[in-house]
């Protein structure tokens, strides 16, 4: 009975990708029952996503101490560049936009697919945990230089503005270490998750919008921008002239 019990449970371990995972024998007691591991303690449950906290603001305060903020001579002004740049530039921004916009649609559906966040990354293997977070680093890095490099640019000399880019991308890292301890620890990573995502979405979306502003409506000036008074006052000439 005892084998036939194991071989039940090798196959249901099998099917569900953790038979790499399980020693399902060494789980199993003298009267056959499969003894479970015990349930993480506070020291995981709680301090795991406060640990996770105290990084990001480590990461925020790393950036400050080594990078001080001074007004740059480099900038970017998107408005005077030749005309075939500002529409691929314009094109691919939107694409991003749209690829994120698919990416967080997919967070709904494996929730609803998979009953929770924890059991969708129960659900994956070690081989694809560690595949998923490599992608996910790697498209979270490159789409953010792509945006966050030009629009710090844009807005060089303003010091708030400098802190998005590696405020969102911070937010990414913890993110995806945060899904390591939802598969392994528990649902109180999730929090950590979802704090995450959204400071992440905001600074992605703020620096989207904002180089999207300036490509295509350049008429529209705001005082975030370096000459906006100038740009204003060039503005209102043009409007009495005609």
């Amino acid at each position: 009975m005892r084998i036939l019990l194991s071989l039940a449970l090798l196959l249901v371990s099998i099917a569900s990708g953790h038979a790499a995972d399980v020693n399902l024998l060494d789980q199993m007691s003298a009267d056959g029952a499969v003894e479970l591991p015990e349930a993480p303690g506070p020291w995981l449950t709680i301090g795991g996503p406060l640990g996770l906290a105290l990084l990001f603001v480590t990461i925020i305060a790393l950036n400050k101490l080594l990078v001080p903020f001074r007004a740059s001579r480099e900038d970017l002004t998107l408005y005077h560049y030749p005309t075939g740049v500002k529409r691929g530039l314009a094109l691919a921004l939107c694409l991003y936009g749209i690829a994120f916009l698919v990416g967080a649609s997919e967070i709904p559906y494996q929730i609803h697919l998979h009953g929770s966040s924890r059991e969708y990354f129960r659900q994956l293997s070690l081989g694809k945990m560690i595949a998923f977070t490599h992608a996910h680093l790697f498209g979270f890095t490159t789409e953010f230089v792509v945006i966050g490099v030009p629009f710090s640019m844009q807005f060089n000399h303003l010091s708030p503005y400098q802190w998005i880019f590696p405020i969102g991308l911070a937010a990414c890292f913890v993110d995806v270490i945060s899904w390591w301890g939802i598969k392994y620890v528990g649902q109180s990573f999730v929090v950590v998750s979802i704090a995450c995502g959204v400071v992440f979405s905001v600074c992605y979306l703020y620096m989207l919008v904002g180089l999207l502003r300036v490509l295509l409506f350049p008429q529209v000036v705001w005082k975030s921008d370096r000459n906006w008074r100038e740009r204003k006052a060039r503005r209102e000439a043009s409007k009495r002239d005609r």
